[in-house]
């Protein structure tokens, strides 16, 4: 069992899993899966192509025919990792195709790898098909080759990213993704409930709502309504509610119709959590970054919230050390902090990245005062997320499970979502228990972090 944080990084997805078993003489293919939940379901779809077709998926190089990377390019030192992903596939394997983020750099990466069979950019599944047809041919088995109904998952089965959008309207300076992966597009929101209700009925407990922008949501298609389903987030979130399953949502902007979902979160209908991107506190670091809502009163909009929802979970990610700012704006951020009072937080240092606007600004601040900020910021937060989790000693939460060995049960409450926020541990009385479970737990115990507890009966 493992104590969070666990990375530096708060916008990565979980490890992924493979636990394919291939037949004699099928064509097996790798999958290296790097950086957020939204690359991680590009990789699902990519490889419930590949399985469709009659390959099998190989959880390590030597077995593989070919290896897939689906690469990241949300920060240089993201860029650097898939790089170094990409080198370590060629020298263990050999025949190596390049997807994802990074793909939309087809000169960057061939600079370093000049030997990859194929590059391509985020979301291209018919180009990366392609560039394995050429490399590996498919030897499909109609009668051996069953896919099944819900398409590979690289999550353990309890719980699943719903992708509602590709790309995103917005031009914040320090972002490159509306250029790597477009505009906004928004999916039908029938589509959405139909792959929803499949993974439900396919036995999953959770379902984590992501897009570049969920909140914007069905803003492209004009809220169309389609098969009794209307492509609005508040729609969206109240129809997903109707499952028999959790609904998480992330990545939503502080928008002012954000403040619709929040009774669906005190009716019990989707989770009271909110995965919200402050990124600052100071009105002017905020202009610099050209963030979307930047004149919103955040702190009047998070009481409103919390009156409405007493027991809403707020989480958030923030960027210290953005071009120009001050120690006074920094400050700042630290005496919004203390009166948000945010259950979850993490924090980059401010990296330039090749086509960010940002790169531009003037002022930069020097990486020793960067450090300095982050760990006063992580400090701040971490005061705030200790006296939090204490309060909640004493009280019956419901979790749910995700890992059991020898030495007990790591499962998560509706406060926290997978591999970005803390765990609750069962030490004793865990044997019974299965992953997947949702069980009542007494808490009992609680770090900086993490909570203890044991189940009610």
């Amino acid at each position: 069992m493992t104590q969070n944080p666990p990375s530096l990084r708060p916008d990565l997805a979980p490890r992924a899993r493979f636990t394919d078993t291939a037949r004699p003489g099928q064509p097996k293919i790798g999958m290296v899966s790097l950086g957020c939940p939204k690359a991680l379901v590009d990789s699902e779809r990519i490889l419930t192509r590949l399985r469709a077709e009659g390959y099998a998926i190989s959880a390590d190089y030597a077995n593989a025919n070919a290896v897939i990377v689906n690469t990241c390019g949300f920060l240089d030192s993201a860029k650097a990792e898939s790089l170094e992903a990409i080198g370590e596939a060629l020298q263990e394997n050999g025949k190596v195709i390049v997807t994802g983020c990074l793909g939309a750099e087809e000169d960057y990466i061939l600079g370093t790898h000049p030997s990859v069979l194929a590059v391509t950019g985020p979301h291209q599944y018919e180009q990366v098909l392609d560039a394995v047809h050429a490399a590996v041919p498919p030897d499909p088995n109609p009668f051996i080759d069953l896919l099944p109904a819900t398409g590979v998952s690289l999550t353990p089965r309890h719980y699943s990213y719903l992708k509602i959008s590709e790309g995103c309207n917005h031009k914040c300076k320090f972002c490159i993704i509306p250029d790597m992966r477009g505009r906004l597009n928004s999916r039908p929101a029938h589509a959405i409930i139909r792959e929803a209700t499949k993974l439900v009925d396919a036995g999953v407990k959770e379902l984590l709502v992501i897009s570049q922008d969920t909140s914007a949501y069905g803003l492209d298609i004009k809220h169309k309504t389609e098969r009794d389903h209307r492509a609005h987030i508040t729609d969206l979130a109240r129809d997903l509610g109707g499952l028999d399953a959790w609904i998480r949502l992330h990545y939503i902007y502080p928008y002012p119709h954000v403040r619709d979902l929040i009774p669906l979160m005190a009716d019990g209908l989707i989770l009271p959590y909110l995965d919200i991107p402050f990124q600052h506190s100071h009105q002017g670091v905020l202009k610099r970054m050209a963030r979307p809502a930047a004149s919103a009163k955040t702190l009047d909009e998070i009481a409103r919230w919390r009156d409405i929802c007493p027991n809403i979970t707020l989480r958030s990610t923030f960027i210290v050390g953005y071009p120009g700012e001050t120690e006074e704006e920094f400050q700042h951020l630290l005496d919004w902090m203390g009166e948000a009072q945010l259950d979850r937080v993490g924090c980059f240092q401010y990296e330039n990245v090749a086509g960010a606007r940002s790169n531009a600004l003037p002022d930069h601040v020097p990486d020793d005062v960067k450090q300095d900020r982050w760990n006063r910021f992580m400090e701040k937060a971490q005061g705030i997320s200790e006296t939090k989790l204490a309060a909640k000693i004493g009280q019956t939460l419901d979790v749910i499970i995700d890992e059991i060995d020898d030495k007990g049960a790591t499962c998560r409450t509706k406060a926290d979502a997978p591999e970005i926020d803390g765990n609750l541990f069962i030490d004793d009385g865990f044997e019974n228990l299965k992953v997947g479970d949702i069980v009542q737990v007494k808490v009992d115990e609680a770090s900086e972090y993490d909570l203890w507890g044991r189940v009610v009966t």
